[in-house]
């Protein structure tokens, strides 16, 4: 099975504080996520990042049936960086790695997720067409969303 990954970067004009702050509290992830995925948190998201939580949220990636997503932040560094990984959900692996470091000017905030789709060979072939294009999608909206809400960097 072939192992995929999206790899995105934005720079924000914010401070890393404020950056960790929002990244940092789970709450914020509904914030950040299309209207349309139904993005609901279940539990878990009842206080800042630490390793070893457990969030559970319902999602509507596709076709507008109900997922269930559990994740566990595994990694935590301070204003640096922290992991989630999926335990249960629509993924066969999902392994989404977030960092942020303060460049002139802002922050700069980098994503790379590394993902395999369910389903062998059948998920491989729905992948370019429905898979890849759904999480460019919802990373893009993030990207604008985070514009939105910081202003654009210059």
């Amino acid at each position: 099975m072939k192992i995929y990954t999206l790899h995105t970067k934005q720079n924000l004009p914010i401070s890393i504080d404020k950056a960790w702050e929002l990244l940092s509290d789970p709450k914020n992830l509904q914030l950040i996520t299309p209207d349309y995925m139904g993005f609901k948190i279940l539990s878990g998201a009842d206080r800042p990042m630490y390793p070893g939580q457990i969030i559970q949220y319902i999602v509507t990636p596709v076709l507008g049936i109900p997922t269930k997503w559990v994740t566990e932040i595994t990694h935590v560094v301070d204003k640096k960086y922290f992991v989630d990984e999926q335990r249960f959900g629509p993924y066969s692996l999902w392994h989404h790695k977030h960092f942020i470091k303060e460049i002139p000017g802002g922050i700069e905030m980098e994503d790379i997720v590394d993902y395999k789709v369910p389903m062998g060979i059948l998920g491989e072939l729905v992948h370019p067409f429905l898979v890849k294009p759904k999480l460019n999608e919802i990373f893009e909206y993030r990207r604008k969303k985070l514009i939105e809400l910081f202003g654009e960097f210059k």
